[in-house]
């Protein structure tokens, strides 16, 4: 499976990692059987960052999040 990693280093609270959220009220990673189906998801809902010079600068420092490959397991 594929998600979608967050990923971003400020001053205010350092380096920070996690999986971005289907949505809020699931709290439910966002998963994905392909790579494309996932960096295509990330376009659509995080590409506007690429273009918020504001965004990417302190005290954000947002980064449009990276599709990684993740292993789920069943409990």
């Amino acid at each position: 499976m594929w998600a979608a990693k967050w990923s971003q280093t400020n001053q205010l609270d350092g380096h920070q990692e996690h999986l971005v959220l289907w949505s809020w009220r699931t709290a439910l990673p966002a998963l994905f059987k392909t790579r494309a189906e996932c960096r295509a998801w990330i376009e659509e809902h995080y590409g506007y960052i690429r273009g918020r010079e504001d965004l990417r600068r302190e005290p954000h420092c947002w980064r449009v999040p990276q599709a990684v490959r993740v292993d789920v397991i069943e409990k």
